[in-house]
C-alpha cells in the first residue's frame, strides 16, 4: 500500500528537525566554551614600612675621636712644699721643684652596654722633685703613676640628623701620683689634675666634632635619593623593586662591643614589577626625622614567581597517560584563564581512530588550590564547563586523576628567586653607607591568572640593615 505523500514528507520535516536541533544543541554546547579572560596585569604592591637596622662601627668612631686626643696630656712644672719637718730643734721648711708630665699610652677603646656607649684611654704620669735652693738640693724623689680616663656617652640622633653623643667623663687613678721626699708623701695629684681636666674638655669637644664630621644628614639625604632607585631583583624573568619612601623615624639605640645602631623606618610603599622597569620616581626631600618605630628591623616586598601554562599542559597529559588504558586517548591540551578561574580544555578521541584531527572538546574549568608549606599548586573544585557532542564516558575517571596528579611544584623557582633577591638587596648606598638585605620569612598573598601564565604573588619579609662605618 502506497505511504500517502504528506506523510512522507511529515516524515523528512521532523528528521531534518531532529538533525537541526542536534546541530544547533551542538553547536550551543561549543559556544559555551568557556572564554578567555585573564586577569589585568597589575603591579604586585604593597603599602608597608620599610624598617631598617642602621649600624655605626665604634671602632671608626673610636678612631675619629683619638685623632683629637694629643699624646702628652699634660706637662708638670711646679714648685711645691716639699719638706715641712722637725728636725733637732729645727722646723726645716723646703720647696722642691717638680717636672714632669703625663701621656697617653693606648688608643681610645669604645664599647656599648645597652643604649649606651663608653670609652676608655690609658694614661701614665712621672715626676721627680729637687729642693729648690742649693741647701735643699740634695733633697731629690720621684715618683710614677697610672690612670684611666673613662667617658660615657648616651647617643641621639637628632630630629636635623646631627649624631649627640651627651658625653660624661671621669678618671681614677690606679697608683696615686705621690712624690717620695725624705720619708715624707707629698701629693701631686692637685696639680696634674687640673690639666689632665682640662684636656678632657679638648677631648669632648674633639669628639663631638668627629660626630658632626659625620655630616649625616648630607649622607642621610644621598641615601634616602638612592632608596628611589629601583633595584632589580631577578633577570629571568626580570624582577623589579621599586621603593617610594614618604617619612622616616629613629628610634631605639642600642649598642654592643662593636655597633652602635638604632631603628630607621622608611614609611611609604614598596611596588614589585615584572617585565620592563617601571617609570621612574622623582625623589623628594629628606623629611625631618621622628622618632616613632614600632617594628624595627623587618620590611616586606612581594615576590612574584611564574608558573607557565605548558608546565601544567605536561602535567595534564602526564597524568592522563598513567590512567589504565581506555577508550579515548587525549590528543590535544588548552590551558588559559577565564573569570578567575583555570581552564583545562582537553580533545579526547577514540584510540582506534587514526585521524590526527579526531575528537571533540571538553572544557574543566576550576580553581588553584596552593599550599603555601609545600610549596606546590594542585586544582580545586575540577568540573566540567562545556563539552562538544555527547558525554564522553572515561571523563569522569580523567577528572579524578587531575585533582588528584596535577601538582606543581614550585619550591625551586621561590628558592632562585629569594637567593637572587637577597644578593641584590645588599648594594652600596653613597658615602660611606651601604645596604644590606635579607628575606626569610615567605607567605602566599594572591595568584593572579595572566594570559602568559601564572604569577603567584609571595609576600616576603626580613631583615634590612643600612651600614655606616662598617
Amino acid at each position: 500500500m502506497p505511504v500517502p505523500l504528506r506523510i512522507v514528507r511529515s516524515t523528512k520535516r521532523a528528521a531534518f528537525a531532529v538533525l537541526a536541533l542536534t546541530f544547533l544543541a551542538q553547536t550551543a554546547l561549543a559556544a559555551d566554551k568557556p572564554p578567555l579572560s585573564p586577569d589585568p596585569p597589575t603591579p604586585l604592591a604593597t603599602i608597608s614600612r620599610v624598617s631598617a637596622t642602621i649600624e655605626f662601627g665604634l671602632p671608626a668612631l673610636a678612631k675619629a675621636i683619638e685623632q683629637g686626643i694629643p699624646q702628652r696630656l699634660a706637662t708638670i712644672d711646679e714648685r711645691v712644699n716639699c719638706v715641712h719637718r722637725r728636725v733637732l730643734m729645727f722646723r726645716v721648711n723646703a720647696n722642691c721643684d717638680v717636672f714632669g708630665f703625663v701621656n697617653r699610652t693606648g688608643g681610645v677603646s669604645l664599647y656599648g652596654r645597652g643604649d649606651r656607649v663608653y670609652g676608655a684611654v690609658s694614661i701614665y704620669g712621672a715626676a721627680e722633685g729637687q729642693g729648690a735652693n742649693r741647701f735643699t738640693a740634695r733633697i731629690r724623689g720621684q715618683t710614677e703613676a697610672r690612670a684611666t680616663i673613662e667617658a660615657e656617652a648616651r647617643p641621639a640622633l637628632r630630629k636635623d640628623w646631627s649624631l649627640d653623643l651627651n658625653f660624661s667623663d671621669s678618671f681614677h687613678w690606679s697608683e696615686a701620683p705621690y712624690l717620695h721626699v725624705l720619708g715624707r708623701e707629698v701629693d701631686l695629684a692637685p696639680y696634674v689634675e687640673p690639666r689632665i681636666r682640662s684636656q678632657l674638655a679638648r677631648v669632648r669637644s674633639r669628639a663631638l666634632a668627629a660626630a658632626r664630621k659625620l655630616n649625616l644628614r648630607d649622607k642621610a639625604t644621598a641615601a634616602w635619593a638612592k632608596a628611589f632607585e629601583p633595584v632589580k631583583l631577578a633577570d629571568e624573568p626580570p624582577v623589579w623593586l621599586q621603593v617610594t619612601p614618604q617619612a622616616a623615624a629613629f628610634a631605639g639605640v642600642r649598642a654592643n662591643d662593636k655597633v652602635l645602631s638604632g631603628s630607621l623606618e622608611l614609611s611609604g610603599s614598596a611596588v614589585t614589577s615584572i617585565g620592563q622597569q617601571g617609570a621612574s620616581v622623582t625623589p623628594t626631600s629628606l623629611p625631618p626625622l621622628g622618632t616613632d618605630v614600632t617594628a624595627p628591623g623587618t620590611f616586606d616586598v612581594i615576590l612574584p614567581v611564574r608558573l607557565g601554562y605548558d608546565a601544567i599542559k605536561d602535567k595534564i597529559s602526564q597524568a592522563i597517560a598513567a590512567l589504565p588504558a581506555q577508550d579515548s586517548a587525549l590528543r590535544e591540551v588548552q590551558v588559559y584563564p577565564s573569570a578567575g578561574k583555570l581552564v583545562l580544555g582537553l580533545r579526547l578521541a577514540k584510540t582506534s581512530d587514526s585521524d590526527p584531527d579526531a575528537g571533540q572538546w571538553s572544557y574543566l574549568s576550576g580553581a588553584l588550590k596552593v599550599d603555601d608549606a609545600s610549596k606546590s599548586v594542585a586544582l580545586a573544585d575540577l568540573d566540567l564547563a562545556a563539552q562538544d557532542g555527547e558525554p564522553n564516558p572515561g571523563l569522569q575517571s580523567i577528572v579524578a586523576q587531575l585533582k588528584q596528579a596535577v601538582n606543581i611544584d614550585y619550591g625551586i623557582s621561590y628558592q632562585n628567586l629569594l637567593m637572587a633577591a637577597n644578593q641584590r638587596l645588599t648594594r652600596p648606598l653613597k658615602d660611606g653607607f651601604r645596604m644590606e638585605g635579607k628575606l626569610s620569612s615567605v607567605q602566599f598573598d594572591k595568584a593572579l591568572l595572566l594570559a602568559d601564565g601564572i604569577t603567584l604573588a609571595l609576600r616576603a619579609s626580613g631583615e634590612l640593615k643600612i651600614l655606616y662605618g662598617m
